[in-house]
C-alpha cells in the first residue's frame, strides 16, 4: 500500500497540483477568520454555568475588574450566555439551565467547580485587596512564588476558584 492509498484512483495532474499547492499555501481558511484570528486574545477561554448568573455577573465585575462584553437574556430573565473580559483573556457563562450541556456539568442536583481560573494582574496584592473589599473569599493570600511573580487564590460565591497572579506564562515563551 503506497503513501497515496487515500486516493480512491491515480490523482489527476490537477489534483496533483491543488494539493502541492495546498502544503505551500498552508489550510484554507476563509479571510474573515484571518483577521479574527490575528486581534482575539487566548484561544483558551474557561465557561461556566452558575445558579445566579447575573449575581455572578456583577461579582466578577465588582471583584474581580471583569467588563462584560455580551450579556444575552433568556425570556425567564436567565443568562443564556455572557462574554467578560480581563485583559485579553475572557470568561463565558450562563445560568444552570436542563439542557445537554447542563447535564454534562452537573453531579447530583448542583454544579460543582472542578477546576481554577488563573488570571495575570499588574499588581496582586491591591487586586487581593479590591477583591475582599468587594466580598471575595480570599482562600490564600498573596504570596511571591518560586517560579517567578506572585499570587493569590479567591473563591466566588457559588464555589468557583479563581488565582489571580503576576506571572505571565505567554511573557515566559516569549523570552520576555
Amino acid at each position: 500500500m503506497s503513501h497515496t492509498s487515500w486516493w480512491a484512483e491515480e490523482p489527476s495532474w490537477v489534483q496533483r497540483m491543488a494539493f502541492a499547492a495546498a502544503i505551500v499555501r498552508g489550510p484554507r481558511v476563509p479571510w474573515r477568520t484571518r483577521r479574527k484570528a490575528a486581534s482575539m486574545g487566548s484561544s483558551v477561554i474557561p465557561a461556566f454555568r452558575y445558579r445566579d448568573a447575573r449575581a455572578a455577573i456583577d461579582f466578577l465585575v465588582e471583584a474581580f475588574g471583569f467588563e462584560p462584553k455580551l450579556v444575552v437574556e433568556g425570556d425567564d430573565g436567565s443568562i443564556e450566555h455572557a462574554q467578560l473580559q480581563h485583559g485579553t483573556g475572557m470568561v463565558m457563562l450562563g445560568s444552570i439551565r436542563d439542557d445537554e450541556y447542563g447535564r454534562l456539568l452537573a453531579h447530583g442536583d448542583r454544579v460543582v467547580p472542578s477546576g481554577a481560573v488563573y488570571v495575570v494582574v499588574p499588581d496582586v496584592h491591591a487586586h487581593a485587596e479590591h477583591a475582599r473589599a468587594a466580598g471575595a473569599e480570599i482562600v490564600t493570600e498573596p504570596e511571591e512564588q518560586d517560579y517567578g511573580g506572585a499570587d493569590y487564590t479567591a473563591r466566588d460565591p457559588e464555589g468557583v476558584i479563581w488565582s489571580f497572579g503576576s506571572y505571565d506564562p505567554w511573557a515566559d515563551q516569549s523570552g520576555e
